[in-house]
């Protein structure tokens, strides 16, 4: 019989928040709206705690686990990966991390061509003995227009590419697309990958008539999600590749630090 070494005992006396494997590729299926699922590729990281007394664990557990799980992943089905995790580990805590590109089939405003366009998902879960948090995460790709520089130009104005991260803990099911939705409509546009010229014709315009700063869209988006039933807890973050500057602007808000 081979030893086994991670078992071995550790006199250290150093406990271990965080142990396990990080930046595992895994082809997943996760829930989609409008077909159902969505076949897509993730990238994992799946942690325990280790006692004082353990030297280390074992990490192809971690993928045996996994291998266990994979066809699906949503809410419930990550909080039976945490507790089997913690289960064959003898762990007291647990923890996941899973990103993962998200496709949505869009329409261009106009000639209405279709094309899919990316967002980036996640989810992230703890589990300390038998209390469970979850949390949900999808960065929406944005136009944004800066009313500064329209309001004191003669011609035209600095317009971007920016992203919205919405990270949420819900109280019900909630959709990436309902999120995606909300943070689209208060951009100054929304992103679309098939764009014919009656399109950009549209696009263009309608970001200049509806220029945002990331502080206007961070609050904007922030007090519709403050509306939404579904949602008890959500940060919102939006950052603009400033196409005049070198650097990107940046703005934050969490649903704890709203007041209305």
């Amino acid at each position: 019989m081979l030893k086994d070494v991670q078992s071995q005992h550790d006199s250290r006396n150093v406990y271990l928040r965080r142990v396990g494997v990080k930046g595992v590729r895994y082809p997943v299926v996760v829930l989609d709206k409008t077909n159902g699922s969505q076949s897509t590729v993730a990238t994992v990281n799946m942690y325990v705690d280790l006692p004082k007394r353990y030297r280390g664990t074992h990490m192809s557990r971690f993928i045996e686990v996994l291998n266990e799980y994979h066809l699906e992943i949503n809410p419930r089905r990550i909080r039976e990966i945490l507790s089997r995790l913690k289960e064959v580990l003898h762990a007291k805590r647990s923890f996941i991390e899973i990103s993962f590109p998200y496709f949505l089939r869009k329409q261009a405003p106009v000639s209405r061509s279709e094309s899919y366009l990316e967002y980036e998902c996640s989810f992230e879960a703890e589990m300390y003995d038998e209390s469970f948090n979850f949390l949900s995460s999808v960065r929406v790709p944005i136009h944004t227009l800066c009313p500064c520089s329209k309001e004191i130009s003669e011609r035209g104005a600095h317009n971007q590419r920016a992203f919205c991260t919405v990270t949420f803990e819900s109280k019900e099911m909630v959709w990436f697309e309902e999120i995606i939705e909300i943070v689209e409509r208060n951009a100054s546009s929304p992103l679309y990958t098939l764009l014919k010229r009656p399109d950009e014709k549209y696009v263009t315009e309608h970001a200049y008539d509806n220029p945002k700063f990331v502080e206007d869209v961070a609050r904007d988006v922030a007090l519709e999600l403050k509306r939404y039933d579904k949602i008890r807890w959500y940060k919102v973050e939006v950052e603009s590749f400033e196409s005049i500057h070198l650097h990107n602007a940046y703005a934050c808000v969490m649903s704890d630090e709203i007041h209305i």
